[in-house]
């Protein structure tokens, strides 16, 4: 295998943050990042063999007109791809088998989840078993939010990580499961990386605006039992430099922005396990 780490950034369909994904896979220390659209991958010009790392950048796709990243679901499940005829979900899911990594932010988090890809367990992605809702609050949500990382879990783009402060921008982020066995397993696992939580306590909160969708638990991210695959809401792409901070001249904050550390850590696994 090439010694380079090698990064996709999949756009196409309403997907409006892959440049800000690819930049953050670059500072991350990836090697080769290539933004693709997804017909490109359909009619075979790019494979995702040919990678390590899988981004699943925001946006809306399909103009969210059947549910967040219910249609670009369909279109990962069921589209060919030519020539050959080979499923799209067939390299999808070849690409989990082969130990790869998967991120997926705000509206990729919502593809995930419709995917079945998570909460992914044994490995089952053949139904869906959480989603993601329309916000309590029943609008759009534009605001940064304080983010606990659950000790403890799995995750390995969240490694040595405890407080994160990205901004969220969402109207479907209320995460809810199928039921309350699924919600016990997750917890069970530890497979609940990331919660919204409050800014002086650092505890996990239902209180809006602290919680901006009502996600019970105040859940923000999760993960596939092997920490491989993760979703969240919040977006790490868009906290890349100190100035895309909030009150970056106002207050002392490191040149790096915090959601770099994210894709380090994605890239440093791979690093030590891919290549």
């Amino acid at each position: 295998m090439s010694k380079q780490v090698k990064a996709i950034v999949i756009t196409g369909y309403g997907t409006n943050c892959e440049v800000e994904m690819a930049h953050a896979c670059r500072l991350g220390g990836a090697d080769r990042v290539d933004i693709v659209h997804m017909s490109e991958l359909l009619h075979g010009e790019y494979r995702l063999d040919d990678y390590h790392l899988l981004n699943l950048a925001g946006g809306f796709l399909d103009g969210d007109d059947l549910g967040a990243g219910q249609a670009g679901a369909h279109r990962w499940r069921y589209a060919t791809v030519k020539p050959g005829g080979e499923l799209l979900r067939d390299q999808l899911y070849r690409f989990i088998d082969d130990g790869k990594l998967i991120i997926g932010v705000c509206n990729g988090f919502q593809l995930m989840v419709k995917l079945g890809l998570l909460p992914g367990f044994e490995r089952r992605y053949d139904h869906r078993l959480v989603s993601l809702t329309h916000n309590d609050s029943s609008r759009f949500e534009d605001r940064w939010v304080h983010l606990r990382v659950e000790p403890d879990n799995p995750c390995v783009f969240t490694r040595g990580l405890e407080k994160l402060y990205f901004p969220v921008r969402h109207g479907e982020g209320k995460f809810v499961c199928a039921g309350e066995g699924v919600c016990s397993l997750l917890q069970e696992n530890k497979q609940v990386v990331l919660r919204y939580a409050e800014a002086e306590s650092g505890e996990a909160t239902m209180n809006y605006p602290a919680n901006p969708n009502g996600s019970p638990g105040g859940i923000a991210g999760i993960c596939d039992p092997s920490g491989r695959l993760f979703g969240l809401m919040p977006h790490p792409e868009a906290y890349l430099h100190r100035t895309n901070h909030p009150r970056w001249t106002r207050e002392e904050l490191p040149e790096e922005g915090q959601g770099v550390l994210l894709f380090k850590n994605g890239i440093n696994f791979i690093r030590d396990h891919l290549l």
